[in-house]
């Protein structure tokens, strides 16, 4: 990807799944030993289990929501399930990781059958403890609404990587 240009915006996230914003948080997601850099390539095999996710911040008293959608579901060139729900962790404290946050939606691996798709993990902060809950389904899920139905304002971070069928090859469009 070429340098000064945000890979949120070359990989589509930022418009398909989220508004721009200003990254304020660090946030890191680990699949075994692989840490996932926006557009990086990842096969459903590395992607089984849920990552290991560390934030950080330096108010104990914040906490904050991760998101994990797909947005190419069930195929980038037919996405009409778009967003499809992978993840939701909420009231993480800052300074920690996910296992020290609520699991409302629990981990679900993508297994894309056709296309590219790319997995987003955005991170917003919450107004307080408690403040967020679990929607009623997966598909058609929409970041943007949820964050908005839970006064969480734009993300504080985000990252994202491409996804596709173990025997699947190719590139993704930037």
């Amino acid at each position: 990807m070429s340098r000064g240009r945000n890979t949120l915006e070359l990989g589509g996230v930022i418009s398909d799944v989220l508004d721009p914003f200003t990254r304020s948080t660090s946030l890191s997601v680990v699949y075994n030993t692989r840490e996932v850099i926006s557009g990086c390539n990842l096969k459903p095999s590395q992607v089984t289990n849920q990552p290991r996710v560390e934030i950080g911040g330096n108010d104990l008293s914040t906490f904050y929501t991760l998101i994990m959608v797909d947005p190419d579901a069930p195929s980038p060139s037919n996405p009409n399930l778009r967003e499809y729900l992978h993840w939701i962790v909420t009231d993480i404290p800052a300074t920690t990781g996910v296992s020290f946050g609520k699991e409302v939606i629990c981990y679900e691996s993508p297994m894309p059958s056709m296309g590219i798709h790319r997995i987003v993990f955005s991170l917003f902060r919450q107004l307080g403890r408690e403040t967020v809950y679990a929607p009623n389904w997966r598909q058609n899920f929409n970041t943007r609404e949820f964050a908005e139905l839970y006064n969480l304002g734009l993300p504080v971070a985000a990252v994202y990587f491409n996804c596709h069928r173990e025997n699947g090859t190719g590139g993704r469009r930037v």
